[in-house]
């Protein structure tokens, strides 16, 4: 059997098939009345061809949640035929399994940096460097330094062999990383087994919203996407649970780091049974492949509308894939460099100084326990990007980040004051708790789960991948440099002083989403790319 051909004229989109009668294409016209609607519109339909009109009504590429409306159609020579058309109606297809695979990933990107904070002591202790923090220091930075090298890396692979198989290329570094974390004899053994996760998490930090932005139908993108960073929040929570044995049993830090093979394995084996994104099917010529991925995603009654949109995102360019210099043309920077721009606001803006002083601020006010102190501020982060999933698809991104940054403004200051201001100081403790507890609650609102959604929407299919990767790139080289300056700087200016210079931080990033942000809410990443590349 043929493929069928698509061809756009202006609003209009024409699924064509060869007749196998006759070498003219035989149209002949229909009435068709919608049940319940005063408009009619004409559907040319013939033995073997279809064109169907699609008006300027259509929202994005899946519309509402409208139920199905069955049309009647009389042709000419008196047929009548029944019609099922969903065009915005709610999918056959299933989005959510796939997007719990991709969130696999998620999952052990916050795992893998949760799970040396509790182990670390530990294997110090077995691998001989107990006293030599330099050496531990490296085992902590060497997953940074290698989440860097994966973020570009995953950009690229996710370019040349497509998004499923990239996640399943990925989970080799994962596995093994694991693997010789879990085994190592040796501070190089450990060393090397933490830059391949590294490399490993900074692939799946780049590909997983990447991948969940172009699956995941408009109307609901918003709460799919910030899933992302729910998963990476119960990643680090569940490092947090895995370290509880510890006290009771040494060594079972090495468990600690094994399990994480299990996840990677889960993620390769689940990428063999997902669709491909329908997107990079489109852009590489695969037609055919891309609506058996938008059938099995949306529902066969979308095929047609999807298509469509897909079509038009690319009409008018033929141009092949961006090169990593092509980011930096006046064309693409502006846009690229709001991306760049978010992460490395989320990072200067204080989460891990924040996380870092945690435990001592809780034990200002008498929280003694470091599980519990990292459990509150681990519980606060799950809680508020369950409400900012919730609250994506209504509130829109941009009033999210604001409000974000706004809150966490305020937070920072509280824990200035409550660390300098001796009228405070029999409140000091409740209120370095309440600031820190409310400041991630804002983080999490916002600055934490949206920038990973925004950038793959703003982005333009050209150069999604790379820019996302590149974006991602940032947040690790600045979350790096943060790593490694951030105590020379709080002993040099003081931590009040280092607070107050986040929270300017924090205002700067209001102002600069207000200005520079797009909202992207209710919108089809290919809507969203012709508004933001007009020229395209």
């Amino acid at each position: 059997m043929e493929a069928s051909s698509f061809v756009i004229k202006g609003n209009t989109l024409r699924v064509q098939k060869p007749s196998v009668f006759t070498s003219r294409t035989t149209v002949r016209s229909r009435t068709v009345c919608m049940t319940n609607m005063r408009n009619c519109f004409g559907l040319g339909v013939g033995p073997l061809t279809m064109e169907a009109e699609l008006t300027r009504g259509v929202r994005g590429i899946f519309g509402s949640s409208a139920k199905p409306r069955f049309i009647r159609v009389q042709a000419s020579d008196g047929d009548i035929e029944n019609v099922v058309t969903n065009p915005q109606g709610k999918s056959s297809g299933t989005v959510l399994p796939y997007v719990g695979v991709a969130c696999l990933g998620a999952m052990l990107f916050g795992y893998h940096l949760g799970v040396v904070n509790g182990a670390l002591e530990y294997l110090a202790k077995d691998l001989g460097i107990a006293e030599n923090t330099a050496l531990q220091g490296w085992i902590v930075s060497t997953l940074l330094a290698g989440a860097t090298v994966g973020s570009f890396t995953g950009g690229t692979l996710a370019d040349k062999f497509g998004r499923t198989r990239t996640f399943q290329l990925d989970a080799i570094p994962l596995t093994i990383g694991a693997f010789l974390c879990a085994t190592a004899q040796s501070v190089q053994t450990m060393i090397i087994g933490r830059l391949l996760a590294g490399i490993g998490i900074g692939v799946t930090s780049a590909i997983v919203p990447l991948y969940i932005s172009e699956i995941s139908p408009t109307e609901i993108r918003g709460a799919l996407g910030s899933i992302n960073q729910l998963f990476i929040c119960i990643g680090i929570l569940a490092a947090l649970v895995a370290g509880l044995p510890l006290a009771g049993n040494p060594i079972w830090w090495r468990t600690m780091f094994g399990i994480a093979a299990v996840p990677s394995i889960l993620l390769a084996l689940g990428m063999g049974f997902s669709p491909e994104s329908p997107r990079w099917l489109f852009q590489q010529g695969k037609l055919a492949e891309s609506e058996k991925a938008v059938e099995t995603l949306y529902g066969k009654e979308r095929v047609p509308v999807v298509m469509r949109d897909l079509a038009t995102g690319s009409q008018g360019s033929s141009e092949p894939e961006a090169g990593w210099f092509d980011l930096f043309s006046s064309r693409y920077w502006k846009v690229v460099s709001v991306g760049a721009a978010l992460f490395l606001f989320q990072q200067l803006a204080g989460i891990n100084a924040v996380v870092y002083y945690s435990t001592s601020v809780f034990r200002s006010a008498g929280i003694a326990s470091d599980v519990a102190a990292s459990a509150l501020v681990g519980a606060a982060n799950v809680f508020g990007t369950a409400v900012a999933s919730s609250l994506m698809d209504k509130q829109g991104r941009k009033s999210l980040l604001m409000t974000s940054f706004g809150g966490m403004a305020a937070s920072m200051l509280l824990l200035s004051v409550s660390f300098t201001w001796n009228v405070l100081a029999p409140y000091s403790g409740t209120l370095a708790v309440l600031g820190t507890v409310l400041y991630v609650l804002s983080f999490s609102l916002g600055a934490g789960p949206v920038p990973g959604l925004l950038l793959p929407e703003i982005f333009a299919s050209r150069i999604r991948a790379k820019a996302v990767a590149l974006s991602f790139g940032m947040h690790w080289i600045s979350n790096f440099a943060i790593g490694l300056f951030f105590l020379s700087v709080v002993n040099k200016f003081g931590i009040s002083s280092v607070y107050l210079g986040f929270a300017a931080v924090c205002l700067l990033a209001v102002m600069y989403i207000a200005g520079n942000v797009v909202e992207t809410k209710g919108r089809s990443l290919e809507e969203i790319e012709r508004a933001l590349n007009p020229s395209i």
